[in-house]
């Protein structure tokens, strides 16, 4: 099953290497993962997609609270959420074929960004499968390059249970900086 997790840790140098070698010692393969700043440039957060069963997504949890630079993490994958991916599609398309790729990009709203005389360069976002949709109709054109950025989720409703606990996390340590145990 392929779990999401949100991971806020502090934003300093290091912090990425340390969570990507957690993973690495455990055995267990990145399916997808982003990471940017929050609304507090201190500390920035992690999307981290991976296929796990309950069990080991409770102990790649556990392991990941190990590490100092981690602030908070939440396994978002049973609660309601918003999962976005980000696609760049560069698709051949002669002239005969221009019309149909761009009504495609229509269906799926995708937006073209480039045109050049033997390609569309086309942008989309959205679900994963609504993307894997569009690549698969796409591909009897023929796919020239493709680039994704990976999820970024984000708990549905007015104010995220995590942006609370960072918030006291982070107020309660010293100088702004929290330690999980």
């Amino acid at each position: 099953m392929l779990n999401t997790f949100m991971v806020y840790v502090e934003n300093k140098p290091g912090v990425l290497t340390r969570v990507a070698s957690l993973f690495r010692r455990r055995a267990f393969n990145i399916d997808s993962l982003t990471v940017g700043r929050t609304e507090k440039p201190e500390v920035s957060r992690m999307t981290i997609t991976v296929d796990a069963d309950r069990d080991q997504a409770r102990r790649i949890e556990a392991n990941l609270y190990k590490l100092v630079n981690v602030l908070l993490v939440e396994n978002i994958t049973n609660q309601p959420a918003i999962i976005r991916d980000l696609a760049m599609i560069r698709v051949a398309a002669t002239h005969e074929a221009r019309s149909h790729v761009l009504e495609l990009a229509n269906v799926f709203r995708a937006r073209v960004v480039d045109v050049a005389p033997e390609s569309l360069t086309l942008e989309i976002t959205g679900a994963e499968e609504k993307i894997d949709g569009l690549l698969e109709l796409l591909r009897p054109y023929g796919v020239l390059e493709m680039v994704r950025t990976g999820i970024v989720a984000m708990r549905r409703g007015s104010k995220s249970a995590a942006s609370t606990r960072t918030e006291n996390t982070m107020d309660d340590a010293p100088d702004g900086v929290a330690y999980s145990v």
